[in-house]
Parts: structure tokens; sequence; C-alpha cells
């Protein structure tokens, strides 16, 4: 599928499930013991109570099925380079059958469209080891470690102005 073929929209609540879906379904793809996997799978579900507080995108294909979702909400300034104002990706899952056809790329940029739009200093992705070659490949910068015990490993960062 081409993401020509894909278009990016806001999602209805009646389609948490559908999200919740490919949600799962990304999250067994990641490199971690199974057991990891379907430990933390409730923490990564989304409820009705974060369309009050995350901006979501889907992608959703030709027929309607929704094949990869994005989140993103206002970033701690403490995680940011010089504590800017930032957004900050919650979470990209794109459904495992859709992988490599240009949906997370299409969801990424609506989150960097939505920095551009609301004048955000930058995007912040924290992501799994196994996503990292992704951010990079999408021209973002792996941030440091500055303080392990607050910051995630796999930081990256996207100015607004790139």
């Amino acid at each position: 599928m081409s993401p020509a073929k894909v278009k990016i929209r806001s999602p209805q609540k009646q389609e948490l499930d559908a999200i919740n879906q490919v949600i799962e379904a990304a999250i067994m793809t990641w490199d971690l013991p199974e057991r990891v996997k379907r430990l933390s799978l409730a923490s990564y579900r989304y409820n009705e109570l974060d369309f009050k507080h995350l901006s979501i995108a889907i992608a959703e294909d030709q027929q309607g099925r929704i094949v990869g979702v994005a989140a993103w909400e206002d970033a701690d300034p403490r995680d940011t380079p010089n504590n800017g104002k930032a957004l900050l990706l919650h979470g990209l899952y794109v459904d495992p059958s859709h992988h490599r056809q240009g949906i997370g790329s299409l969801l990424l940029d609506a989150a960097k469209q939505a920095v551009m739009q609301q004048g955000y200093d930058g995007l912040l992705v924290k992501a799994q080891e196994d996503a990292s070659e992704f951010f990079l490949v999408q021209g973002m910068t792996r941030l440091p470690v500055d303080d392990p015990d607050r910051h995630y490993a796999n930081r990256f960062w996207q100015p607004a102005d790139s």
C-alpha cells in the first residue's frame, strides 16, 4: 500500500477498540520477552480519558481500516533541549501487516505539523530501542542521557525549524 492511499485523520471514540488492536499488534512485534510484552499491554492501551489529554491521529486504509496510530501531548520542559516548549510523541504504532509502507512516516509528519502549527520549539520522542533507527532515518537527533535517573535511554529531538 502506498502512503498516498492512506488517510490521516482524527479518530472517534467509538474507534477505540480498533485503535487498541493496532497498538497491541504493534507491541507484540517489539524485541522484548513475550511475558514483558503481555504484562505491559494494559499500560499502552488508550481509553476515553486519553481523548481529552492527548492529540491522536490515525491512519486509515482505503477500506476504512485503522492501520496506524500516533498520539502526542505537551512535553515536560525538563526533558527537552534548553527546557523548550515541545510536544512529546506519546506513541506511534503501525499494524505489523503494514510495516515499511510509509505509514509511520505519515503519522510522524502529522505530529511535526502540530509542532509547527501550535508554535512549539520541537518534537520529543522517547522510543523503544528497536525503533531508534526509524527516528534517526526520519531526521531526528538522538539526545544524550544527561541524567540516567530521569532521562529515557532512547530520546530523540527534532526542532521545529528543521
